[in-house]
Order: C-alpha cells, then sequence, then structure tokens
C-alpha cells in the first residue's frame, strides 16, 4: 500500500474567527482545544478562508470566556472585520495549546495508517479526518477499497496510537461492517 496521502503540516487550525465584537473591528475567536491562553499569546497568526491564506498581525486579544477577542491590524470597524467571520486561525504547532497526557493534535492523527490488530495485523487504511461530534470524536476512516468508515476515537476501538511510526491499531473489526 502506498503511504498515506496526508502528512502533518506546520500550521494547525487552532480556532475559528466568529461575528465581530464592539465597534473597532473585534472579533470572536472560537477556540477549537477549548483553551484561551495559549491564543492571547498570539502576535500573528495566518487566516484561512475559501483555500485562501494570508499572514496577519494581531494588534490586541483578551479572553471572554469562552471565546478570545481579537483585532487584527487593518481591520478598524465591524464592517471589516465581519469579512473575517469563518476563517481558520492557523498558528505553528509552537504556538498550539499544550497537550496533556494521552491528548493528539488532531492534524497529527491524519494520514495515521490504520492497522488491525493482532498477529496478522492486516493494513485497514488510514486516517481521513477526526470529525468531533457531542457523543465524542470520531475517526473517518478510508478504507484500501476507498470507502469511508466511522469509528468511535475511543480506547475500546483504537487501542493504540504511535506518531513516531504513523500508525494506529484498530480492534473489534465489527464497527466496520
Amino acid at each position: 500500500m502506498k503511504p498515506s496521502p496526508i502528512s502533518p503540516i506546520p500550521a494547525m487550525v487552532t480556532g475559528i474567527v466568529g461575528a465581530p465584537f464592539g465597534v473597532h473591528g473585534f472579533v470572536k475567536v472560537k477556540p477549537l482545544s477549548g483553551e484561551t491562553e495559549h491564543l492571547l499569546k498570539l502576535q500573528s497568526a495566518i487566516l484561512r478562508k475559501d483555500g485562501k491564506e494570508k499572514k496577519i498581525v494581531i494588534e490586541e486579544s483578551t479572553a471572554i470566556p469562552p471565546v478570545v477577542v481579537m483585532r487584527f491590524a487593518g481591520y478598524t470597524s465591524p464592517e471589516a472585520a465581519k469579512e473575517l467571520s469563518g476563517s481558520e486561525l492557523l498558528v505553528s504547532r509552537a504556538d498550539a495549546a499544550p497537550l496533556q497526557p494521552g491528548e493528539f493534535y488532531i492534524e497529527d492523527l491524519k494520514g495515521l495508517t490504520v492497522y488491525a490488530a493482532g498477529e496478522n495485523g492486516e493494513i485497514l487504511g488510514y486516517i481521513a479526518e477526526i470529525i468531533e461530534g457531542g457523543g465524542g470524536d470520531l475517526a473517518e476512516i478510508r478504507l484500501n477499497d476507498g470507502s469511508l468508515k466511522l469509528v468511535p476515537f475511543r480506547d475500546e476501538f483504537i487501542t493504540e496510537i504511535d506518531l513516531e511510526n504513523r500508525r494506529a491499531t484498530l480492534t473489534n473489526l465489527w464497527i466496520l461492517e
């Protein structure tokens, strides 16, 4: 099997820009990690919308839980700031939220080769995406036949994550039926 088509990227999506806030060009930024401290330290970032990216300077930011309110250079009115709504806020790995033991960045999970548990350990496919849901995260696995299957991203199904060797182990294969 060919190596997975998805590889880790240096810039990571860490927040989503929402609606304007106030009259001076601020916008609400929803942190994807639920944490805000790392966002408050940012001086610049990349905004991505509709496949286009631009580097942007962050002039001010403050936490108003559960969001961070930011003002970007060149955006001084609510009308101008509204253009940014829906943008993804990308940062370097060093600027992302710190991980706790057993936590992973979603970007690091994408592209992991998925193996069946057991001695044979056949390659089943790769993790194409992690979908955040109300009942917990789901791993979208692209199987070797090209089909997509959703598997709860829980210990009883995905028993091993090895980022160094770019692999994940899936048990309870019935979940793919």
